[in-house]
């Protein structure tokens, strides 16, 4: 069962390629503060901007370097189901542990659709599958019967990356799937709300920059101390705060540039932040005290 906290990772670019000097240093970051997991090409990592081959390679080098240390998700859901069960098929090939399959974007498939889609992918494909369900971004919510169906009927599907903040199918989702099921939440704000509903752990923007502190914030609600948990969330709140300031890709890069830790270049349709807001984000985590 996964379980604790996962970070949502940047892919960094230096002169237009991937920067793999960068990468290693950031693995070796998470690895050392206690990152439980890694969630790879996802939004995040500006997976639409990423060709095939450099998917691969970022992948392969992922692997090499984390040896089996912690798990690895790669994120394979397009909105074509062929495209979908080539995607998670390579994924295995590269190495990766489990893959996360977005909602199919812009169809706006009805529920039954849903159901048949996971379903066809799970028995084509080998790998664990977590769903994941972003309705504002994709235009389609899977509802929470057509998850309580698939976790009981599809043995791979063994999670859900939830984004929509309704509690109460948060809160019928943990009561009524395998006890094995691990339910996530995407939003770094609303993590105490879920995993105190008994969600299983966070794959979590924020874990870029401050992934000890993401690790111990989710480890203190496995543990159910729940007074620890909430003084970490109260201490957090006001760098979440930066999420408000532009793209989550641009701010994760500009502030990890600004800890001397990689660099800030993006991909288009990203760019970077003009001054004014840099110097906002630059406020913001000085007085978190991540700026040496």
């Amino acid at each position: 069962m996964l379980k604790g906290s996962f970070v949502d990772l940047i892919t960094p670019f230096k002169n237009n390629e991937i920067d793999y000097n960068a990468l290693e240093n950031l693995l070796n970051f998470h690895l050392k503060n206690k990152t439980d997991g890694v969630l790879l090409c996802s939004n995040t990592g500006e997976s639409s901007s990423l060709a095939e081959d450099e998917k691969e390679r970022f992948v392969r080098f992922c692997v090499r370097k984390i040896q089996n240390k912690i798990p690895i998700i790669v994120e394979t859901g397009t909105n074509n189901l062929h495209h979908t069960i080539s995607a998670t098929v390579k994924a295995k090939n590269w190495g990766a542990d489990y893959v996360q399959i977005v909602t199919p974007y812009f169809i706006q498939p009805d529920q039954n659709g849903l159901f048949e889609y996971f379903r066809i992918i799970s028995e084509k494909t080998e790998l664990p599958i977590i769903i994941y369900n972003c309705p504002q971004r994709t235009g389609v919510n899977i509802e929470t019967e057509t998850i309580l169906k698939l976790a009981k009927y599809q043995s791979k599907i063994i999670g859900l990356n939830d984004d929509r903040g309704n509690f109460e199918q948060v809160s019928k989702i943990i009561k009524e799937t395998p006890p094995d099921f691990s339910l996530f939440y995407g939003d770094d704000i609303l993590n105490l709300l879920s995993m105190s509903y008994g969600g299983k752990g966070i794959i979590s923007q924020m874990a870029n920059l401050i992934p000890d502190q993401i690790h111990s914030f989710a480890g203190f609600i496995l543990n159910r101390e729940l007074k620890k948990a909430l003084s970490v969330h109260r201490k957090l709140f006001s760098i979440f705060e930066i999420t408000k300031i532009g793209a989550i890709p641009v701010i994760i890069k500009e502030a990890l540039n600004l800890m001397e830790i990689c660099g800030r270049e993006v991909r288009l349709p990203h760019i970077n932040l003009n001054e004014n807001k840099r110097e906002k984000l630059k406020n913001i985590i000085s007085e978190f005290g991540l700026i040496k």
